[in-house]
């Protein structure tokens, strides 16, 4: 069950981080409460996660998660750019996410 906490901590993560952009810097209520609303679940799953999960694994997996859909929905949503240097770095943080994942006692 840690995994599944884990997993949905970092889909949380994404949710928050692309929250961010929509505040605009926290002036704007309702994308303020949601995105504050996102971080705390976030928080919560990922505490729930490491009471069996190593912390150090799944502090970087919660991270990759994060930094991994922040650039997909930048990409998508915000136009961000999506070069090939940029793509082959994504490509090497899901690379340590599943290293971690299947090396995780």
């Amino acid at each position: 069950m840690a995994w599944v906490y884990l997993l949905l901590a970092g889909l949380f993560e994404v949710i928050w981080a692309i929250g961010l952009k929509y505040t605009e810097g926290f002036t704007r209520l309702w994308p303020t409460v949601g995105t504050v609303t996102a971080m705390v679940i976030s928080i919560v799953l990922l505490a729930m996660a490491v009471k069996t999960l190593p912390i150090g694994t799944a502090y970087a997996i919660w991270t990759g998660i994060g930094a991994v859909g922040a650039v997909a929905l930048g990409i998508v949503l915000f136009g961000d750019p999506a070069t090939l240097p940029r793509l082959l770095c994504v490509a090497l943080i899901v690379v340590g996410i599943v290293g971690l994942k299947l090396t995780a006692t």
